[in-house]
């Protein structure tokens, strides 16, 4: 194949830049060069390939290009914005082969991540990629996939847990610059009759959070989402169900989605909504993305804009009562946390609680009446006081609505997610824990004991994991009084308190027996909480090697879904891992354990 291949390809094309990065070419793809041409002709000169974010940094470690993205090495914003940037850097390493381009995520400007003999590999970021501007574009990659056999990947923001918006030696769908978005007041579904309308949102694939939280701060309306400003708003999140902190009194994301525009893989363009195209309505309506067609837009139905009532708890992580230790108040905290939360939930308060902090929000209660019903949140902090328990901080706030409160507990100075800093990677493992396990004080405390023997195990771990109790499950709501229409996610959501996840963390130098050993560990976490709790986890972030993961992720809705994806798709010119009518058998999965 000619060298000057990368050239002519660029040649054709628009260089695509995002904070003063460039996407740059590498070496050529599979197949005839001929192909690939016509191909980037097809769509207006938009095949471009990917580069890993750190690359210049392998190249030369003294450029300004380095030293750029070594500043900006863990910022999420950045690397949402680049074709290959991840927000987490396993699904940028080929973990079976160690392949990767990765600096230290903890000090990006040591040099022993990139000094030789280490080089820079694509790991597992797609070869190509097309900016995705109309449908025609997907149409022609679907052709292009069908008598190539090259893989499609789909990838917005590249927050996906799974890998499934990455793959080595495939062709991605970048939807990254889909970014208009609209407001509708008197929406009605196309073929539907005019005689019910609803307050709905139209937004390209490509809108993150952060933009439609200030279009609807703007609008004066609330919008559903989750805790990461960057996350795209009806991508992977909506399609897989999307929970937030308003989901208790909101519903899920796919309760609000009212329509969706969507091109499936035999290459038609289709609205789907509750007058047209049911069945793909009710797989796009948590079925999970990557598998059914390519989302262009969706709309969904929003709230009236609203106060936000917060209560907030924290404690040192070293704080203890006498003679106790700091995971015992953990355990008190948790065993409070069980009694109540039932009745805190079915009042709309949404929320999450890691071992040193609680956060709760609602839009259903006034002032006076939030501080009363979170009354035993702030007795269990006096009586910590009491116990001689330092730095005990609990604390009412009033925001005049969300996109203020968002700001203040979600984002930092940037508008980057609050959690930290990005660049890592990550195993996650996680479990709806339904009601049932609330009901009784022995079943409160068989869950307390496994969430905290999952903390005291974390704890044995550098860096530990970090289990979460969130409290964001639909419970205040059913789907059917905000939008009419099936819903597939998991039925185990409808009777969840806590979803509650746990997280392990490596380096770049991990190797890929290291790598094995978080992904291990971290199940581990998890197996205390399963023993309590089998019935569910949320697709979106679950254990990449989660058990039975059909009934798991679907439940009794797998079947329907199965046969909705062989409809659309008999070829599977869309697959990804552990979505529906996974073939695992496939080549493009050889970067996993």
């Amino acid at each position: 194949m000619p060298s000057t291949f990368p050239l002519l390809l660029l040649a054709a094309a628009v260089v695509v830049r995002a904070d003063e990065s460039v996407q740059q070419p590498l070496s050529p793809p599979a197949g005839p060069v001929d192909i690939w041409l016509a191909l980037n002709t097809t769509v207006g000169g938009r095949v471009f390939q990917a580069e890993p974010f750190a690359k210049p940094c392998f190249e030369d470690s003294t450029s300004e290009q380095c030293k750029r993205v070594q500043e900006l090495y863990q910022n999420e914003k950045v690397r949402t914005n680049l074709a290959g940037g991840y927000t987490w850097g396993q699904w940028e390493t080929c973990q079976a082969s160690g392949a990767q381009c990765l600096l230290d995520f903890a000090v990006p400007t040591d040099a022993t991540a990139f000094a030789r003999p280490n080089t820079c590999g694509l790991g597992s970021i797609p070869d190509y990629f097309i900016d995705v501007r109309s449908a025609n574009d997907v149409i022609a990659a679907f052709e292009f996939a069908r008598t190539t056999d090259i893989p499609l990947v789909i990838k917005n923001t590249g927050h996906d847990f799974k890998g499934r918006s990455s793959g080595r030696s495939t062709l991605a769908l970048w939807l990254h610059n889909l970014k208009d978005i609209s407001y509708n007041p008197e929406f009605v579904p196309e073929g539907c009759a005019d005689d019910v309308s609803y307050k709905g949102v139209t937004a390209g694939a490509g809108v993150q959070f952060y933009e439609a939280f200030d279009f609807a701060e703007a609008n004066q309306i609330t919008l559903v989402g989750g805790s990461d400003a960057t996350v795209g708003f009806v991508g992977g999140f909506l399609q897989g169900g999307g929970h937030g902190i308003l989901s208790p009194a909101l519903g899920l994301g796919v309760d609000r989605a009212l329509e969706f525009t969507i091109v499936t893989p035999d290459g038609q363009l289709r609205t789907a909504n509750k007058c047209q195209n049911e069945d793909l309505f009710f797989a796009l309506r948590g079925g999970g993305g990557g598998t059914f067609g390519v989302v262009l837009s969706a709309t969904i139905l929003a709230a009236p804009a609203a106060p936000v009532q917060a209560v907030v708890l924290s404690f040192p992580p070293t704080a203890a009562a006498t003679n106790s230790t700091p995971l015992d108040l953990t355990s008190s905290l948790w065993t409070l946390l069980g009694e109540q939360v039932p009745a805190w939930a079915d009042a709309g308060w949404g929320g999450y609680s890691m071992p040193q902090l609680a956060l709760f929000a609602t839009q259903r209660l006034s002032g006076d009446e939030s501080k009363e019903s979170m009354k035993p949140l702030f007795d269990w902090a006096e009586q910590a006081k009491a116990d001689g328990v330092e730095g005990v901080m609990a604390m009412a706030m009033e925001f005049p609505s969300w996109g203020p409160f968002f700001t203040a507990f979600m984002t930092d100075a940037g508008g980057n997610a609050g959690a930290g800093a990005f660049g890592y990677s990550v195993s996650l493992t996680s479990r709806l824990v339904p009601r049932a396990n609330f009901a009784t004080s022995e079943s409160r405390r068989a869950l307390v004991d496994a969430l905290i023997s999952a903390s005291a195990l974390a704890d044995t771990s550098v860096p530990p994991p970090i289990t979460i109790i969130q409290i964001t499950a639909p419970t205040a709501v059913r789907p059917e009084e905000i939008s009419p229409g099936r819903t597939s996610v998991t039925p185990a959501w409808r009777d969840a308190l806590y979803h509650v996840t746990s997280m392990g963390m490596w380096n770049w130098n991990a190797t890929s027996a290291d790598i094995r050993g978080v992904y291990e560990r971290t199940s581990k976490l998890m197996d205390f909480v399963r023993k309590e709790t089998p019935v569910g986890a949320y697709s979106n972030e679950a254990d990449v090697y989660e058990p039975d993961w059909e009934t798991s992720f679907w439940g009794e809705h797998y079947p329907e879904l199965l046969g909705i994806k062989m409809k659309y798709d008999p070829d599977r010119l869309l697959d990804c891992w552990q979505c529906v009518g996974w073939n695992s058998e496939s080549d493009r999965y050889a970067c996993y354990l």
